[in-house]
């Protein structure tokens, strides 16, 4: 729970460092510009930190695992970016709306990360997500609406559990040892 409480308080310490009340230039708070720019870290942040606890936890397999699924997910996004051409709802004339990346990129992440090493790393990935999606919808350019939130939370979760199943340690475990003129042999089963 160590992790839990640690992405937590840093979250709230960011989010909570910045006046609410501020006005800046065309009429947006500050803090709207720090939840933007927090979304822009945090959606490259959760899955490479997927990728550093398979390398800390000298899961290989998962390493592999989440590299398909991640792939996955931002092919079905960019490929249905191109096929949708959604107008982005801030009123820029761009036609890329929908899913959203920056959502489904946080979510493949998060998602890699509870499916792979449990809910004691997910819930903090998960709400660290959703602070991503909350970015792209509420952030001072409203660069997506709901569903282009939505889906590409759903793409992400969608190409995790495609690919990846829970972590497992070592079942079965055999030793050896040696002490003066005396040898043993250790069989472990966990279950």
């Amino acid at each position: 729970m160590k992790f839990t409480a640690t992405t937590l308080l840093w979250a709230f310490l960011l989010l909570s460092s910045v006046g609410v009340a501020q006005d800046t230039e065309g009429g947006h708070e500050k803090w709207e510009y720090v939840l933007e720019d927090t979304g822009d870290v945090l959606q490259l942040a959760l899955p490479l930190s997927a990728g550093i606890m398979t390398l800390v936890h000298k899961d290989y397999q998962g390493t592999k695992k989440l590299a398909f699924s991640y792939a996955t997910t931002l092919a079905l996004t960019y490929s249905l970016k191109e096929l949708t051409k959604k107008k982005r709802p801030e009123g820029r004339d761009l036609y890329d709306s929908f899913p959203s990346g920056h959502t489904s990129s946080a979510f493949s992440g998060a998602s890699f990360i509870q499916r792979r090493y449990g809910w004691n790393y997910g819930i903090p990935a998960y709400l660290l997500a959703t602070i991503v999606a909350v970015s792209r919808t509420e952030g001072p350019d409203g660069f997506h609406d709901f569903w282009d939130v939505f889906a590409g939370a759903a793409i992400g979760i969608g190409s995790t559990y495609l690919f990846t199943k829970p972590h497992q340690k070592k079942r079965v475990d055999l030793g050896f040892s040696r002490y003066k003129d005396n040898y043993s042999l250790r069989f472990t089963y966990s279950f």
